[in-house]
C-alpha cells in the first residue's frame, strides 16, 4: 500500500533502485520500464508497475532532462490579447501539447513593461524544449525577436522583428474580405467599418481586406466610412455615433471584432435603426454571445484554438528535426451568416 505523509512533511523520493528491490529486479529494467523503452518480459513489467505503485514513486523529470537535455516542456508567451482569444488559444496550445508528452509554462505580459527579453530569458533558464509566442505588442521589439529566433526552437502566430520563425494563424486579410464581400454579393456598396488599434497586422491586414472586396466591384475606399472602436464594446459603440453623426449615407457596416459590434448594433438602435432593414452589421471571431445578439449576429469565424493546437503541433514537428517546416500556416476562416444582414434594400 501506497504510505504517504500525514503530518506536512515532504515524503522521501523513492529512487529506482528501491523500485528494482522490490521487484526483484535491476534499477536498469526499472528505467525501461518507467520510461517505456526497451524489451522486457510482460510479467517482469507488471511487477515494476506494481512495486512502483507500492513505494509511491514520483518520476523525477528535472533529473530526466539534464540527463536528456529535453524538460518536455513548452513556454507560452502571450500579451495584447483579449480574454476571449487568450483562453481558447491556451486550451488548445495546452491540450496538443499533452498529447505529445509536454507541459506548458504560460506567461503573460504587462502591456506597461512588456519586457519579452526579461520573460524569454526566464524560460529559456528554466529549459523549455521550445516556445509558442502570442505576444502581438512585441512584434516589434528586436531584442526579443534576435532572442526568439537564435536562443530557443519557436513557433509565432504574430511577425516577428527580424522574421526566421514559422507563424501560424488565420490570413489577416480573409477576414474582412469575407465579412465586406457578403455584404457586396447582398447589394451594397456604401459599407463603413469599423477597426481595433493602429499599431497590428490584425488591423491593416482586415482593413485591406475590405478594400479589397470594394475594389471588385469599383468601389474606392472611402476613409470617412473608417472609425476606430479600439475593440471594445463601448468603443464601437462611439465609434458607430461618429459615423452616423458624419451623415455619409452608409446601409451596412463591418467591424474588426464582434464586441465593437455589438457596441456598434446598440448605437444604432438608439438612433432608430434597425437591423437589418436600415443598416446592415457583419462582426468578426464568432465568440460566443455572436448568436445571440438582437438580432444574432453574422459574424466571420476564426478559431483560436485551432490556431493554439496548429502552433504546438508545428513546435512539436520542430523539436523532432522534421525537415521542410513551412515559413508561414494559413488557418481557414469562415462566414457565418445570420440575421444581423440582409440584401440592399
Amino acid at each position: 500500500m501506497n504510505e504517504r505523509s500525514l503530518n506536512g512533511r515532504t515524503p522521501k523520493r523513492v529512487s529506482l533502485r528501491e523500485v528494482g528491490e522490490r521487484a526483484g529486479v535491476s534499477f536498469q529494467t526499472v528505467g525501461k520500464v518507467l520510461r517505456g523503452k526497451g524489451s522486457v518480459a510482460p510479467a517482469t513489467r507488471v511487477r515494476v508497475l506494481e512495486a512502483a505503485e507500492d513505494l509511491g514513486y514520483v518520476a523525477n523529470s528535472l533529473a530526466r532532462g539534464l540527463a536528456s537535455n529535453e524538460t518536455h516542456s513548452i513556454g507560452f508567451i502571450a500579451s495584447g490579447l483579449a480574454s476571449f482569444v487568450l483562453a481558447p488559444l491556451l486550451l488548445g496550445a495546452e491540450r496538443e501539447a499533452r498529447k505529445h508528452g509536454y507541459f506548458v509554462l504560460f506567461n503573460f505580459i504587462d502591456e506597461q513593461t512588456n519586457d519579452g527579453v526579461r520573460t524569454l530569458n526566464q524560460l529559456i533558464e528554466r529549459r523549455v524544449d521550445g516556445v509558442v509566442s502570442a505576444a502581438l505588442t512585441l512584434q516589434h521589439d528586436a531584442g526579443y525577436g534576435t532572442l526568439l529566433r537564435d536562443a530557443v526552437p519557436s513557433v509565432t502566430n504574430h511577425p516577428i522583428h527580424g522574421g526566421g520563425i514559422p507563424i501560424v494563424g488565420e490570413d489577416s486579410e480573409q477576414p474582412g474580405y469575407l465579412g465586406t464581400k457578403h455584404l457586396v454579393d447582398s447589394g451594397h456598396r456604401q459599407i463603413a467599418t469599423i477597426t481595433g488599434d493602429w499599431k497590428g497586422v490584425n488591423v491593416s491586414g482586415r482593413l485591406a481586406g475590405y478594400a479589397r472586396a470594394l475594389q471588385e466591384v469599383d468601389v474606392s475606399f472611402d476613409r470617412e466610412l473608417v472609425d476606430v472602436g479600439h475593440w471594445s464594446v463601448e468603443g464601437g459603440h462611439l465609434a458607430m455615433r461618429r459615423l452616423l453623426d458624419r451623415g455619409c449615407g452608409f446601409s451596412a457596416v463591418i467591424t474588426q471584432n464582434d464586441h465593437m459590434a455589438m457596441g456598434a448594433m446598440r448605437a444604432l438602435s438608439e438612433r432608430g435603426l434597425r437591423i437589418p432593414d436600415d443598416i446592415s452589421v457583419v462582426g468578426c471571431d464568432d465568440v460566443d454571445f455572436a448568436r445571440f445578439t438582437n438580432p444574432p449576429l453574422t459574424t466571420v469565424r476564426i478559431s483560436f484554438e485551432s490556431t493554439g493546437v496548429a502552433a504546438v503541433r508545428l513546435l512539436v514537428d520542430r523539436l523532432q528535426g522534421q525537415e521542410g517546416i513551412p515559413e508561414r500556416t494559413l488557418l481557414p476562416c469562415s462566414l457565418v451568416v445570420r440575421e444581423s444582414t440582409s440584401p440592399r434594400q
